[in-house]
């Protein structure tokens, strides 16, 4: 039999999150409550901004991506980690764990493009308001969102197949909790460096796009808002703007260490945390951070309950 066959038909071990963990039953409660708030969170997000007409604007369209794409995240990688948790299941196959490399580094891809395109959404509202509903027009909303989510697949496509295509002979346990690419690739019989130089020139053209659409943006609207006389209108750019920064310094940040810092700031203790940061807390973070800080989304999630509370009672009357 072919090593290619052999390694096509055997099963990776994902060793987990935490492997000799004191509390096992409270990490997996606290990891089950984070999965629940942010598919709450983000499917709430999305449900708000489908519904209220005050929410069909280019910006809450652009969150409301946001958020699919959280929601896919999320589900890529907990779930099978929480499985691993209570049973004694470890193995993940080998075409899974393909199907998980695609997911993942597709949904980080297509979020790095997006919170560039959000960013530029703001730079247009603060900077050339008259021309926003040109420049941001739906039509311009939805070629941009689609450009996103076809640059996030793209790089899945590119570094899936590669990923997979490497001789995987010796021992199966993958030292995480979900088939991130660094820690498979340490489970590779072959010299992988070529391939990790190719990934590595990958990430920092998917980073160093966004992140230069977004310091041109923000480095703009800086020198906006400084021209500005009025303090309610400085206010209000600072307000629309600073949810999207926060978000922007917890994602990318964890991805630069991830794929970018050199392996000898790495060790697998800390890859697992950074890992489970952006991969499950970060999913809950941001609809909280742009729904907490905005009044446009608590109004709307107010409007929706009265709603909802006035036909229960009327129910209730009727009944």
């Amino acid at each position: 039999m072919s090593m290619k066959n052999i390694t096509s038909s055997s099963d990776f071990i994902l060793l987990g999150l935490l492997i000799n963990s004191q509390a096992p039953g409270v990490v997996f409660a606290l990891i089950f409550a984070i999965f629940v708030v942010a598919i709450t969170t983000n499917m709430v997000m999305i449900v708000l901004i489908q519904i209220d007409s005050h929410l069909h604007t280019p910006m809450y369209f652009l969150l409301s991506q946001l958020s699919i794409m959280d929601t896919l995240f999320i589900c890529t990688t907990v779930p099978k980690l929480l499985i691993g948790m209570v049973s004694k299941e470890k193995s993940i196959s080998f075409v899974a764990c393909g199907i998980q490399i695609f997911f993942y580094v597709t949904m980080i891809g297509s979020e790095f493009f997006l919170l560039g395109l959000m960013a530029y959404d703001r730079y247009v509202a603060v900077c050339n308001p008259l021309r926003y509903p040109i420049l941001m027009s739906r039509k311009v909303c939805l070629l941009l969102a689609a450009g996103t989510w076809f640059g996030g697949s793209l790089e899945g496509f590119l570094l899936t197949p590669i990923t997979m295509n490497v001789p995987y002979c010796g021992s199966r346990n993958i030292n995480h909790f979900f088939c991130e690419i660094p820690a498979v690739l340490k489970l590779a019989c072959a010299d992988t460096s070529l391939y990790e130089t190719l990934m590595y020139i990958c990430c920092v053209l998917m980073l160093l796009i966004p992140i230069s659409i977004i310091s041109a943006s923000y480095s703009l609207i800086l020198l906006t808002i400084h021209r500005m006389r009025s303090a309610e209108g400085r206010k209000k750019a600072f307000t629309t703007c600073s949810s999207h920064l926060t978000v922007v310094s917890i994602f990318y940040g964890a991805a630069i260490y991830t794929y970018m810092l050199p392996q000898s700031f790495h060790t697998p203790e800390k890859d697992k945390v950074v890992s489970a940061f952006y991969t499950i807390v970060t999913p809950m973070l941001n609809p909280l951070i742009y729904s907490l800080r905005n009044k446009d989304v608590t109004g709307a999630f107010k409007k929706i309950f009265a709603r909802c509370s006035s036909a229960q009672k009327v129910t209730n009357s009727d009944g």
